[in-house]
């Protein structure tokens, strides 16, 4: 068996933790959700498989079974025998990741190259060419069709090739009979000296496929890139401590029960509980949140949190795979799974479309044998015209052709539409799911206590020694060609603030406690931030504060207005994430939420019949932003969130985001038009190619008029929009809210 693999599978599987043995493959020929149902029934088949689960996005299969590590090749070979390659996931190299969008992009080229020529031959022919004429044209249209036909139409007949290996029927199927016959039949016609050829229906209709499946292996590939990357952590080596002892190991050579060392800045590479120091760490990659929490011993602390203060000993609980940033994109790839299941309800509309519109075929050559007494090419050529005319084009632009216009309107108003069925699934949303910082909120504290250009400049110059973001801030406020002093014998003390010293005059930036404020003073001020204190000199409050996004409470509104059920999602504290909450008119709200609890409440309203849209920007974000059944990110927000949602808006502004729900709902209804037309288009046209009134050219020009009919309905988008609730408020400046706490980050 594992010789038509071209590898032993049994070293790449390992034991699960209920000792059942699993593994991972790569299945790169997998392109929709058909191929998906064949793979996982074949197997699942087998007695002994536990779980067989393979992932559109990711193309990533997992299988667990009952037995030994032998049988990883065996099970392979199943979906070898379906005519589908297989690899180990660390075996892929990067030449087989490319080599489908390379094989798409040469099957374009050819078949652009092809149809340009051919149409261009066609026209001269329409125009009322002499025969000599029309046949020397129909000879070079076939001399450039033949080659361009069987080069540029290998992925639909591989499909189609496979489907049937596997007795089974997919769209691809009656697409490459269709083209197979019209270029038969043009072949044939020439050969005879005959007036129609149909090497342009046959080639263009090819372009226009592959254009499609090539945006859409794109897309999947920069969304499996951006998930891979996350777990790509850039550390080579760390310190280990071993006996009291220091030294540098490689990362790979870590394993868990070992101590390592963090400085500050350094990235944290596995996960783990601090054992001695105390250090503030950013831990926005987790929980979304730009203010830095202290950590003492004790605390856990997980991949990819960066370091920010102090040097501290970390032991090393998990590496690699078993860390919480896997899990994450776990989690992403579990829901892409779901999303799966959701295009499965297309593709067993297209198993029973396929079958019908080849029985017909049949059926109308049968009778037209009848008919004519064994007359095989007017039976052949009414058979093609019916393929012909019943090639889902129209069907299938019923959906596209909407969203390139909605898209389009979108694109206007600031929003991107990544995802193909997203504007469907935004649609029939009936509840939005924010996050708050970077999302709701810019994410930015920003100094609003008004002090002198000079006051400002003196404590940046003490404020630049720390990476903490409300040192950031200040530093951000200084006025241009501001003079900035230079203290010395810098203290960064974690989780308190900054000391140094000015002209021999010892200055702090920090906590109330850090900076000798009295009580009474801290307690009366109503913003927290930061204090400044130069020796016995009055300490000075900086307050800071995270703006709202314009139009973020006018955004919630028109929701609410709409019917949608509007939910607060945070990893911040109770009482910001309440603040924001009330001001944004969100009486449901969640704080201290880990990745793990956002994807929770997400599946447990979808549990419940809810079609949940999902708003965020963070790492932490992105399985929630999965597993919705759609969802939307800043332009600013991390590559995988972004990579991960359905729609990005562009700009400040949160308003865009009902906007692109709006045109969702009216693209919606512009589908079901689309659908009704093509519906009827096929009623009609259908019964006339069976009773041999069209020949196949006549079949490709009622196919392309089906086509365009939907077209121009789906640029109706813009016409008769409902009006939105835009009051004049959303036009005004970002209400300030969101108060942010001082250095030390409550647990």
């Amino acid at each position: 068996m594992s010789d038509a693999i071209g590898i032993d599978l049994a070293p790449y599987a390992s034991q699960g933790e209920n000792g059942e043995m699993q593994i991972e493959l790569i299945v790169p020929s997998v392109h929709c959700a058909g191929c998906i149902g064949r793979i996982e029934r074949k197997l699942q088949a087998e007695p002994d498989i536990v779980r067989a689960r393979l992932n559109l996005g990711s193309k990533r299969l997992v299988l667990a079974w009952k037995g030994d590590r032998t049988r990883a090749s065996e099970l392979a070979q199943q979906v070898v025998a379906l005519g589908y390659d297989i690899h180990p996931v660390n075996d892929l190299t990067a030449e087989d990741k490319d080599a489908t969008g390379k094989t798409l992009l040469r099957a374009i080229a050819v078949a652009g190259f092809a149809a340009g020529n051919i149409m261009l031959l066609s026209v001269s022919i329409w125009s009322g060419a002499d025969e000599t004429t029309r046949i020397l044209f129909h000879w070079i249209s076939a001399l450039i069709a033949l080659p361009a036909v069987l080069y540029a139409g290998r992925p639909f007949f591989r499909s189609a090739f496979r489907a049937l290996l596997a007795k089974s029927l997919n769209m691809d199927v009656p697409i490459s009979l269709a083209v197979l016959l019209a270029t038969g039949m043009s072949l044939y016609e020439t050969l005879q000296g005959g007036t129609h050829t149909y090497f342009d229906a046959a080639v263009t209709l090819l372009l226009f496929l592959l254009v499609g499946r090539y945006l859409d292996f794109r897309m999947r590939a920069r969304a499996r890139a951006v998930a891979g990357n996350l777990l790509n952590i850039d550390i080579k080596s760390v310190t280990i401590l071993v006996d009291g002892k220091e030294s540098v190991v490689g990362v790979a050579d870590v394993v868990p029960g070992m101590e390592i060392r963090l400085v500050a800045g350094d990235q944290v590479p596995f996960d783990g509980k601090i054992t001695a120091g105390s250090s503030e760490f950013d831990r926005a990659l987790l929980t979304g949140e730009s203010m830095p929490e202290l950590l003492a011993p004790g605390a856990t602390i997980h991949a990819g949190t960066i370091n920010l203060s102090g040097p501290v000993t970390m032991l090393v609980k998990a590496v690699g795979k078993d860390t919480v940033l896997a899990e994450i994109v776990r989690l992403m790839e579990d829901a892409e799974q779901g999303r799966a299941k959701y295009v499965r309800i297309a593709d067993r509309a297209a198993q029973i479309y396929a079958p019908l519109v080849h029985l017909v075929a049949v059926l109308t050559f049968a009778g037209w044998m009848w008919v004519t007494g064994g007359d095989w090419h007017t039976a052949l050529l009414a058979a093609t015209a019916v393929l012909i005319i019943t090639c889902p084009c129209a069907l299938g632009l019923a959906v596209p052709a909407v969203h390139v216009a909605a898209c389009g309107r979108m694109l206007n108003k600031g929003v991107l539409v990544r995802e193909g069925a997203g504007l469907e699934k935004l649609s029939e949303i009936d509840t939005v799911i924010f996050d708050k910082t970077g999302t709701l909120t810019l994410g930015t504290p920003n100094l609003v206590s008004s002090h002198s250009p000079d006051e400002v400049a003196n404590v940046a110059g003490l404020a630049r020694n720390s990476r903490h973001p409300l040192s950031r801030a200040i530093c951000a406020a200084l006025a241009d060609g501001a003079s900035i002093p230079e203290y010395d014998s810098i203290v960064d003390a974690p989780g308190q603030g900054l000391e140094g010293r000015l002209e021999g005059i010892v200055a702090r930036l920090g906590n109330a406690e850090w900076c000798g404020v009295p009580v009474e003073i801290d307690e009366s001020e109503t913003r927290t931030g930061l204090w400044f204190r130069r020796g016995d000199d009055a300490p000075v409050h900086f307050a800071f504060e995270d703006s709202l996004r314009v139009g973020a409470k006018e955004a919630i509104v028109e929701f609410q207005s709409a019917g949608i059920d509007c939910i607060l999602l945070s990893g911040d504290r109770d009482n910001v994430v309440e603040s924001i909450a009330q001001a944004v008119g969100i009486s449901k709200w969640q704080a201290r939420c880990l990745p793990a609890d956002k994807v929770a409440r997400v599946k447990s309203l979808q549990d419940a019949g809810h079609k949940v849209f999902m708003v965020g920007d963070g790492i932490n974000d992105a399985p929630a932003l999965a597993a919705a059944h759609t969802s939307i990110s800043p332009g600013k927000a991390a590559d995988i969130s972004r990579a991960t949602a359905g729609f990005i808006f562009l700009g400040a502004r949160l308003d865009p985001v009902f906007d692109a729900f709006e045109t969702a709902t009216r693209a919606a209804s512009l589908v079901r038009q689309n659908f009704a037309l093509a519906i009827a288009y096929n009623l009609i046209a259908i019964p006339v190619a069976i009773a041999g009134l069209a020949t196949p050219l006549v079949a490709a020009i009622a196919m392309s008029s089906s086509s365009i009919l939907v077209t121009l309905n789906a640029l109706r988008i813009g016409v008769g929009r409902r009006q939105t609730l835009k009051s004049d408020a959303s036009r005004s400046a970002p209400s300030v809210l969101n108060r942010s706490s001082t250095m030390v980050e409550p647990g």
